[in-house]
């Protein structure tokens, strides 16, 4: 009967395991299904002349002589 029973509780980690596993794997593609992207330019910061970051380029000013 130790047998049968020791079997049982393989079984049900196994299983517990491929639950996990699975859940895990889900978990995965709903996250890269609903990722905003991770491109260069969405992801660039630039600081401005009084040192604040701010997310768009500074405009060129003209150069001094």
């Amino acid at each position: 009967m130790a047998k049968s029973q020791a079997t049982f509780m393989k079984k049900q980690l196994e299983k517990n395991r491929q639950k996990k596993k699975e859940d895990k794997e889900q978990r995965k593609e709903e996250r890269k299904q609903n990722s905003t992207g991770g491109d260069l330019e969405s992801m660039m910061a630039y600081v401005n002349e009084y040192g604040e970051i701010v997310s768009t380029p500074p405009e060129k000013a003209p150069e001094k002589k």
